[in-house]
């Protein structure tokens, strides 16, 4: 007697899960932008330099007490230079450092935020960097470019979820979109969050050597704006609550400390 046949059932395929690093296209165009405006190294001398001064920020240009400079821009460049400096770049070691940082934590940002609003945190970011490179350089005549005041607002906004269980440097995390969708914890949940704490605790300690150090970069010698970068950062981490769409998690949301999401390891 023949045996009945076995009945075969079809499961559903899986999902396709997207690579954590696929770069959104805000960030894509983003970062073609810079690459396109890098370009300016294949003007002449005098026109490459004159694009660092009518677009780089100089603190300088906003200062009338010491010496009578008249810098090219005129009134104009008073007030576009707090954005355009940081599309700026002296070299391609300089826009790769700045892309690599801008991998995970604008892909995230980029995600969770939409283009309009990621551009408008990078806009942000990098205003609130040259405010505060200007405070502290009153009477510098250098110029300041890079987009790392920005790229330090993207390490700073993206920590408030990164950390949440299911993001992108938890412990268990889900495909890049779902990733950057976690709810995000509080300013105050954050501060009290020992990741958090652990990783501004490295981040400002790097950026204290630097400056103290007074240490260069590149081919070229340039030293850190290190200032800028804490002034993005700070905006980055104060202001994310103003760009975020994602509703807010619960007071006491689990975060990816342990699998079982009571934070304890």
């Amino acid at each position: 007697m023949d045996s009945p046949p076995e009945s075969h059932l079809e499961l559903p395929p899986e999902p396709p899960r997207e690579p954590i690093l696929t770069l959104p296209g805000a960030l894509t165009a983003y970062v073609a932008l810079i690459a396109l405006i890098h370009l300016r190294v294949l003007l002449p001398p005098e026109a490459e330099n004159w694009t660092i001064d009518v677009f780089g920020f100089i603190p300088k240009r906003y200062d009338s007490t010491l010496l009578d400079i008249t810098f090219p821009g005129g009134a104009g460049a008073k007030v576009w230079t707090f954005v355009t400096y940081s599309l700026l770049h002296a070299n391609l070691s300089h826009i790769g450092f700045n892309v690599l940082w801008l991998l995970p934590f604008g892909s995230a940002l980029a995600r969770r935020f939409g283009a309009v609003r990621f551009f408008v945190f990078m806009t942000v970011t990098a205003a609130a960097g040259a405010v505060a490179h200007l405070l502290t350089h009153e009477h510098a005549i250098a110029p300041m470019i890079g987009a790392s005041a920005s790229v330090s607002g993207t390490m700073a906004a993206a920590i408030r979820f990164a950390f949440v269980q299911g993001s992108f440097l938890s412990f268990s995390r889900g495909d890049a979109e779902a990733a950057a969708r976690v709810p995000a914890l509080s300013l105050a949940d954050a501060l009290r969050n020992k990741r958090v704490l652990g990783f501004l605790g490295v981040w400002f300690g790097v950026n204290i050597i630097f400056g103290v150090g007074s240490i260069a970069i590149g081919a070229d010698g340039a030293s850190v704006a290190w200032q800028a970068h804490i002034g993005g950062f700070l905006a980055g981490l104060m202001l994310f609550s103003l760009f975020d769409p994602v509703p807010r998690a619960a007071p006491h949301a689990a975060d990816a400390s342990s699998p079982d999401g009571s934070g304890r390891i």
